[in-house]
């Protein structure tokens, strides 16, 4: 079946379901009606892109695929290193770290011998290359783009903003969709997360970068339906990633725990925290384990603190205490609104060089607008909504399903389709 199927999934990162709406996001509104909706569609944790990718591709939570966040402590000569999960050497600094990318197989290892992977990304590198780490199919990006086996090929030539998404769209429905045909093809835009973490949810800004999502979906929509005019019979995914939160204040999470006494520890490498934006990921070695545990009852009562996640309570979130994991936090969160009348504000783990825009959008941790994505399956056959939850882990076995593959390895399950 998989050579007469076809799947396509597009993702506009950053867009949660609460912004789907008839007066922002038109086309998505119009494309919902004749499609299955999926009215409780969830984020994984930490709900942040890498992740998201990771688990959109393997269908997997981050404890049986092993990416644990845009940012990643690996065991490096005895210590932990936080390395950013977005550069484009992190899978070589990972592979040496661990020896292995993945822990799942992904989508494009299942459809390499029937029909092949084909994904155009315009976010980060990490986010693009952990859709297919081990260069089972073809992934393109600004960066660099590989073929099967690693097979290096032009960089696509297109900016990282709205004109690239565009510009990405059209190479994509010209040379993917009408030409070369692959049995899975991923379109990944950076808008409305590219705007959205330098401009206030509900802004002017915002507003534009929704529009320049929803002209890259609505050509997709064209292109489908085009060829399915040709007798083409193509399953259309349409969806993302996360939603947003806006930034309130931040807090530097290794210098409180140097204040806790943990100074030595941190500076070798022995504790070590990689922030997920508005959540953060607490790193030890076995002699730092100690000395850090000790600090999270302290944690838990700090204002900046929701929740301190250990060992039942991560695993309840789909991520395990491994490779070094400690714990996770929740940023905590109030309720009063931004200018533009979005309520929630949310602190932010502080990353080393990385300024924080107060006010401006940001996602990772388990708020309610962050973990809200959005997911919508347009088979030409069949709409209504889904009522039952639905996550992303959920997106892989719908179109293995689809394709006719087997569904063994795979944490989500599929979606239902005609």
């Amino acid at each position: 079946m998989a050579g007469s199927r076809r799947a396509v999934f597009v993702c506009c990162d950053g867009l949660g379901r609460d912004w789907v709406r008839p007066e922002s996001t038109p086309v998505i509104e119009g494309m919902r009606r004749s499609s299955l909706w999926c009215a409780d569609h969830r984020a994984v944790f930490p709900s942040v892109t890498r992740v998201s990718a990771a688990s959109i591709a393997t269908g997997c939570h981050p404890a049986r695929h092993g990416l644990h966040g845009n940012r990643m402590g690996l065991f490096e000569e005895g210590r932990i290193v936080v390395r950013d999960v977005g550069a484009p050497d992190f899978r070589t600094h990972m592979r040496r770290a661990t020896g292995a990318t993945l822990l799942a197989p992904s989508l494009a290892q299942r459809v390499a011998g029937v029909g092949g992977f084909i994904a155009f990304s315009n976010v980060s590198p990490g986010a693009a290359y952990f859709l297919d780490p081990d260069n089972f199919g073809h992934v393109y990006h600004r960066a660099g783009s590989w073929g099967p086996g690693g097979k290096a090929m032009a960089p696509l030539e297109v900016s990282h903003d709205a004109a690239g998404d565009w510009a990405t769209t059209q190479r994509f429905c010209a040379e993917v969709l009408g030409d070369r045909k692959p049995a899975v093809a991923f379109l990944w835009i950076c808008d409305p997360d590219h705007t959205l973490h330098g401009v206030p949810l509900g802004s002017p800004a915002h507003a534009e970068s929704l529009a320049g999502a929803e002209r890259c979906v609505a050509e997709v929509l064209r292109t489908v339906e085009r060829l399915r005019a040709q007798g083409e019979d193509i399953l259309l995914l349409i969806g993302s990633d996360h939603g947003y939160e806006t930034i309130g204040d931040c807090i530097d999470v290794e210098g409180w725990l140097s204040a806790q006494g943990l100074g030595e520890q941190v500076a070798a490498g022995d504790v070590a925290v990689a922030g997920q934006g508005t959540a953060a990921l607490l790193y030890a070695t076995d002699r730092g384990r100690p000395g850090l545990l000790g600090a999270l009852d302290a944690m838990r009562r700090e204002p900046w603190a929701a929740d301190v996640l250990t060992g039942v309570s991560l695993a309840a979130h789909g991520f395990a205490a491994s490779g070094g994991v400690v714990a996770a936090i929740d940023m905590a969160r109030q309720s009063e609104a931004n200018p533009y009348g979005v309520p929630g504000r949310r602190w932010v783990a502080a990353e080393d060089g990385k300024p924080v825009p107060i006010g401006s959008g940001q996602h990772g941790g388990l708020g309610p607008d962050e973990t809200r994505p959005f997911l919508m399956l347009n088979d030409g056959r069949q709409s209504g909504t889904l009522r039952e939850a639905s996550s992303l882990t959920d997106i892989a076995p719908t179109i293995a399903h689809f394709l006719g593959l087997p569904l063994d390895g795979f944490d989500g399950s599929p979606l239902p389709l005609t």
